[in-house]
């Protein structure tokens, strides 16, 4: 697998079959964010990417709710609002740029959200622009 870890492009159609055989190990590996949410929110997994796109540490941020506790700049309808849209419909796969800005530099980023192959998760990835 890690040979094929250089195929993982950033918005990506089938990026969600990629993502269901990675492991965290790889998940940290890749050049993008990978954040994976539950449905309420709450972060599964955090990787090394996006913990160095905002500064924060990917352990400490596990098991918290990603739009309340981990990033509130999020916390608005055009992002938290697509999720739960998403969520509810069943059918997240939306791309969008926005600013991340909670307790950081503004950093303009873009977004790719996606419904998870397995279990009812969903992948937030992000992008430094």
């Amino acid at each position: 697998m890690a040979d094929t870890m250089k195929f993982v492009e950033f918005g990506k159609a089938d990026i969600d079959n990629v993502m269901a055989k990675m492991d965290s190990g790889q998940l940290d590996k890749l050049a993008f964010g990978a954040i994976q949410l539950d449905g309420a929110g709450k972060v599964l997994q955090y990787n090394a990417a996006e913990g160095a796109i905002t500064g924060r540490d990917p352990k400490a941020v596990i098991g918290k709710n990603f739009f309340t506790d981990v990033a509130p700049c999020t916390n608005s309808p055009k992002f938290k609002g697509v999720f739960d849209q998403g969520v509810k419909s069943g059918d997240l796969n939306t791309m969008f740029e926005y600013t991340f800005d909670y307790k950081m530099k503004p950093t303009k980023v873009k977004v790719h959200m996606k419904k998870a192959l397995v279990d009812n998760t969903f992948w937030v990835f992000v992008k430094r622009l």
